[in-house]
């Protein structure tokens, strides 16, 4: 007699049968641990630790709190249109094999190239939306890795020391290649590191809620109208703006949820597993960021200027050090870069699925050396290699100074965006069969992804602009230039004469001849066999 583990085993392989592909990985993620690749990777503190610079000048302690507040529900309506996809086609493509699935045959091969190419070209800030934004991910997640060490560094020694480019970059390139080294493990080993992320992760958040009020003194600690209610705008932009632009720091924080996608073919019950994982990730971090952004604001001081030029180069390391003193700021800053070290080794474990599904179907320069299976592990180890190759290259933009490295932060964000408004609208405007899984919204799926599309819209145009109205060549935000330039040269390969996409590329390519009848029945309704055709249902369960 079956077991329930062995059922669901059954028609998970099932389901990726009628999807097209032949089961490759072993589905070793457990539904908790599939919560705890999207929550590690979202890391809160360390993550809001990076990014504080862009809400503190932007409003200060008010949009601290309530810029965190809004943006976490528009970011929710965006992570409930992609649990609904997840749910219905779990596979390691996800984005850009929904836009493929979902989209007009005539303009289907386009728009999935381009949506793949900003997953991986994030990574390789190259050609595709969606694997864009993951490999800018992990370039700002390890950079931002990186900036705290050595910010650890500077309270070591008194803040007497200021690290350079250089010496940041090689720290950075170290924290890369051990990520690397990390993702290359077999797929079990990678499941378990999955839990001891959120307990780090969690316990942090409390942390800080709970003992930076305690340890703050009352010279230190502002009143609730303060924390609350100013607004101190630095950046010069008008008021309401400027708390647009700080929805940045949360949207950068609550991103890459999509994570759980690109290893729903290594998960255990991945229709119901994968979306749940994206929307509870999102929740919980919307509400413990919230609380750890209040806990900031009532114990920041009034100086933002000096929050914001701090020798150790990170706002939050500053606040600790007002609070905790030296000593108690490196113990627990030793646990922050702990989280974002983690998350960064998450991010890479996504990114090199999401690269590897993208040249199974042919998608990627060298697919063929790509798309390979390592006989020990059983992992993808050349798209691991791939993506940390190419995002130390990333990495190389901090010589050009803050703005660049700056618009890999920006660009992590709307790379990501406009890979995930592609297949959301290509769902509801086009013609398509699809048909929901177990996480369905039912009649509140338009609505939501109405919100969902308009923030994600918004906020491309937003981060486009740079960080003060008079601004020079210097100052510039280069993430349009950036993005731009991607977009145009994947376009410009694709229609490239004798060589481009538009001679070869049919978007996602069935590694599998056929399913057979036993895995047919087990999906519910009757699909076509044909990865072209329209998203499936989810299997039954018994």
């Amino acid at each position: 007699m079956a077991t329930p583990q062995h059922a669901i085993a059954k028609a998970d392989e099932a389901l990726l049968a009628e999807l097209g592909y032949k089961q490759e990985f072993k589905r070793a993620f457990t539904p908790s641990e599939v919560f705890g690749i999207a929550f590690s990777i979202i890391g809160l503190l360390p993550s809001i630790a990076s990014v504080l610079f862009y809400a503190v000048p932007n409003g200060g302690p008010a949009s601290m709190v309530w810029g965190w507040a809004v943006a976490s529900l528009f970011i929710l309506c965006v992570g409930m249109s992609m649990a609904e996809l997840g749910s219905a086609a779990p596979t390691s493509g996800g984005l850009y094999f929904w836009t493929h699935s979902l989209s007009s045959p005539r303009c289907r091969n386009l728009l999935a190239w381009i949506v793949g190419c900003k997953t991986v070209m994030v990574i390789l800030t190259s050609r595709d939306s969606n694997t864009i934004g993951s490999i800018a991910s992990v370039a700002s997640i390890d950079w931002g890795c990186a900036v705290q060490i050595m910010a650890a560094v500077s309270i070591g020694s008194g803040q007497t020391f200021i690290p350079t480019s250089a010496q940041t970059f090689g720290v950075y390139v170290a924290i890369v290649l051990s990520h690397a080294v990390i993702c290359c493990l077999g797929t079990a080993v990678l499941a378990r590191l999955q839990t001891f992320y959120v307990i780090i992760n969690v316990g942090l958040c409390l942390a800080v809620t709970v003992g930076l009020p305690a340890a703050t003194s009352k010279a230190n600690m502002n009143s609730a109208s303060y924390a609350l209610g100013n607004f101190t705008n630095l950046n010069g932009w008008p008021d309401g703006y400027a708390f647009i632009l700080s929805f940045l720091a949360p949207a950068w924080t609550i991103g890459a949820f999509d994570s759980s996608v690109h290893i729903s073919e290594e998960s255990s019950n991945a229709a119901t597993a994968v979306p749940w994982a994206i929307v509870s990730a999102i929740g919980i971090a919307g509400i413990l960021g919230w609380a750890i952004n209040v806990s900031l604001a009532f114990c920041m001081g009034t100086n933002m200027d000096s929050l914001l030029t701090s020798p150790a180069g990170q706002p939050m390391a500053q606040i600790f050090f007002n609070s905790f003193g030296r000593n108690g700021t490196l113990v627990l800053w030793s646990f922050v870069v702990l989280a974002q070290y983690m998350m960064g080794s998450s991010m890479v474990l996504a990114s090199s699925r999401q690269t590897f599904a993208f040249s199974r179907d042919g998608a990627l320069p060298f697919s063929s050396f790509l798309y390979r299976m390592n006989s020990f592990t059983k992992t993808p180890v050349n798209t691991v290699w791939f993506v940390a190759v190419i995002s130390i290259i990333l990495g190389l933009l901090s010589f050009a100074g803050a703005q660049a490295i700056n618009a890999i932060f920006a660009l992590s964000v709307t790379g990501l965006y406009i890979a995930y408004s592609i297949p959301i609208i290509a769902r509801f405007v086009f013609k398509n069969n699809f048909r929901p899984g177990p996480f369905n919204l039912g009649i509140f799926s338009l609505p939501v992804a109405v919100i969902a599309v308009s923030y994600m819209i918004i906020m491309d145009i937003v981060f486009f602009f740079p960080t003060t109205p008079q601004t020079n060549v210097p100052n510039m935000n280069y993430t349009v230039v950036v993005l731009g330039g991607i977009l145009f040269l994947s376009i410009l390969w694709y229609y490239c004469p004798m060589y481009g996409g538009v001679y070869w590329f049919t978007g996602p390519v069935s590694n599998i001849e056929k399913a057979s009848d036993q895995s047919a029945s087990s999906i519910r309704g009757s699909v076509e066999k044909n990865v072209q055709g329209d998203v499936r249902e989810v299997p039954a369960r018994a």
